[in-house]
C-alpha cells in the first residue's frame, strides 16, 4: 500500500537549480533509509544519494558536492536539492525508501533534463 510520489522535476540550463521531492503515503513504517536513483536513456539505474533515520547521508561520487539530500521524517517527505546541474545529470529520478526489514519501494520517476 506504499506510495512514492515525486514532484519538482523539469528542464533546466546548465549552471541552474532544481529541488525534487518525494512525498511517502500510505505503509510509510519503519523506513530506515530514504534516497534517490536515476536512470538516462540506455544505461542502468544507479544510486544518487541516501539519508538515514538518524540524518547520516551518502552520495554518489558523481553529485557529491553538488546535490544536497534531506528528509522531514514527520511529513515521510524526501529532497534532492540539485544545483550546478550538468548535462550528464539528464535522467529520469527515482525516489526510494528501505524499511528495516530490507524490503525497498520504489516511486514512479520523474524526468529531471539539463540541456544546453
Amino acid at each position: 500500500q506504499l506510495q512514492l510520489v515525486e514532484s519538482g522535476g523539469g528542464s533546466v540550463q546548465p549552471g541552474g537549480s532544481l529541488k525534487l521531492s518525494c512525498a511517502a503515503s500510505g505503509d510509510t513504517s519503519h523506513f530506515i533509509l530514504m534516497g534517490w536513483y536515476r536512470q538516462a536513456a540506455g544505461k542502468q539505474r544507479e544510486f544518487v544519494a541516501s539519508v538515514s533515520s538518524g540524518g547520516p547521508t551518502n552520495y554518489a561520487n558523481s553529485v557529491k558536492g553538488r546535490f544536497t539530500i534531506s528528509r522531514d521524517n514527520a511529513k515521510n517527505t524526501v529532497y534532492l536539492q540539485m544545483s550546478s546541474r550538468k548535462p550528464e545529470d539528464t535522467a529520469v529520478y527515482y525516489c526510494n525508501v528501505r524499511r528495516l526489514n530490507g524490503s525497498d519501494g520504489w516511486g514512479q520517476g520523474t524526468q529531471v533534463t539539463v540541456s544546453s
